[in-house]
């Protein structure tokens, strides 16, 4: 059974478990403003531990195309009341980020998860990380959200240079002493890739973790190529596509999916998990 070293949790991985997407920011793609204010973000805090979610991901940066950054201080002043009040929950507490400091002050409240769409790049992440527990999502991207979704190329197999890329990072790790048991891999759908490069990387998911064998956390959620796919320009309309992109996922090797819809995802993972038991 593959176990995930997590912080405070031990996170067995014998069944797909659903990460709940909680933005406390004004500018996310689906759901920006929706809860900025503590109060509103725990209140959905809890209705997506009600629905299923097994993990909470708060983010206090969109990292959407074109977005802005935003400064260390804004980022830190959405995220870690929050993470601060939810530290009782119960659940899987991971943060969404990309810098540093932001890091080093979720880690000091006690965050079992660090969710990088850099990969731990940002100058000095590795060593803030390697002596705590916590969890490590390593994300690929090309470019950042500013600028990723002008034209992005791959010189050879967009499969093979993104496992390419996380085995890099994967090294990275290990050569500072973060257990592999402490690891996922994301491969990064939307972040510097065309529709046909999402397509060709969610086709070849079994390739990818055959290439860099850690457990896989997929990202799919109300995202741009659904809409792409179709035709519904409204992010918040796209729960029937997202929930299949989730059953494709998990078929094909997915561990973690992290979601905006929970309650969905999860009833239909159960209705998956007991068929694929009959099988």
């Amino acid at each position: 059974m593959q176990i995930l070293n997590c912080g405070r949790h031990q996170l067995s991985l014998s069944h797909p478990l659903v990460m709940g997407i909680l933005n406390v920011t004004p500018d996310s793609f689906s759901d920006g403003g929706v809860y900025c204010k503590p109060d509103q973000a725990l209140q959905q805090a809890e209705r997506l531990l009600q629905a299923g979610a097994a993990i909470l991901d708060i983010g206090g940066e969109s990292t959407r195309p074109n977005a802005a950054p935003v400064s260390i201080q804004e980022e830190m002043d959405r995220v870690l009341p929050v993470l601060e009040a939810l530290q009782g929950c119960g659940a899987v507490l991971s943060v969404d980020t990309r810098r540093t400091v932001v890091m080093q002050a979720a880690l000091a409240i006690g965050v079992d998860l660090i969710n990088d769409v850099s990969a731990l790049e940002d100058e000095g992440a590795l060593a803030t990380v390697a002596p705590h527990s916590a969890a490590i999502c390593l994300m690929h991207k090309q470019g950042n959200p500013d600028t990723m979704q002008r034209a992005p190329h791959y010189d050879r197999d967009v499969v093979l240079d993104v496992a390419d890329y996380l085995q890099q990072r994967v090294n990275a790790c290990e050569s500072v002493g973060i257990a592999r048991e402490r690891l996922l891999i994301d491969p990064g759908f939307g972040f510097g890739k065309t529709l046909a490069h999402n397509l060709r990387l969610l086709a070849q998911l079994p390739l990818l973790t055959e290439c860099v064998p850690l457990p896989l956390l997929v990202g799919l959620s109300r995202k741009s190529m659904l809409g792409q796919i179709c035709d519904e320009p409204v992010a918040t309309e796209r729960l029937g596509a997202s929930v299949a992109a989730a059953l494709w996922s998990v078929q094909y090797g997915a561990k973690i999916i992290r979601v905006h819809d929970v309650k969905a995802t999860v009833q239909a993972l159960k209705v998956w998990q007991a068929v694929t038991e009959y099988a």
